[in-house]
């Protein structure tokens, strides 16, 4: 069953703040082989004029996409997770995340879209710090694939 077009523009509440650490950075930029120092070295960060190390710039999908989870789980929109593949992602950054950041997600249903059977849904996360200030906006694209026929 399609997903319903209503809930595009629902918009759902902020998360906790995340606080953004050091060690996660560096941790994650690790992970992906990044060897950036900009995301290992206070000074080498400050030399590029940042007050802490920053994140890569993926960093934040941590985040943005556990907050939205609040969409998935929304009984009254039926999305049916475990048909669901994650198809795209973009972002759009104001400013790096830095160390030290707490950083709030409000999420909101960008589209949705019926493709051959498919549900194609866009979640838009809108990352701020605790002044209130933008950090990114993500997009999420998930795809709920379409019930096999002929089970």
């Amino acid at each position: 069953m399609a997903l319903d077009q209503s809930f595009v523009g629902r918009t759902y509440p902020p998360t906790e703040p995340y606080e953004v650490g050091r060690e996660k950075i560096r941790e994650f930029a690790e992970s992906i082989g990044d060897a950036n120092p900009a995301y290992t070295d206070t000074e080498a960060a400050k030399a590029l004029g940042h007050p802490d190390v920053i994140a890569p710039p993926t960093f934040v999908f941590a985040i943005t996409f556990k907050a939205a989870g609040q969409v998935v789980q929304d009984p009254q929109l039926g999305l049916d997770y475990s048909r669901v593949v994650h198809g795209d992602q973009k972002f759009a950054y104001s400013r790096p995340v830095r160390a030290g950041d707490r950083l709030t997600v409000t999420s909101t249903i960008e589209s949705i879209k019926s493709l051959a059977g498919n549900d194609v849904l866009d979640i838009r996360g809108e990352v701020h710090d605790e002044a209130g200030e933008h950090v990114v906006t993500a997009i999420t694209k998930l795809v709920a694939r379409a019930a096999d026929e002929e089970a």
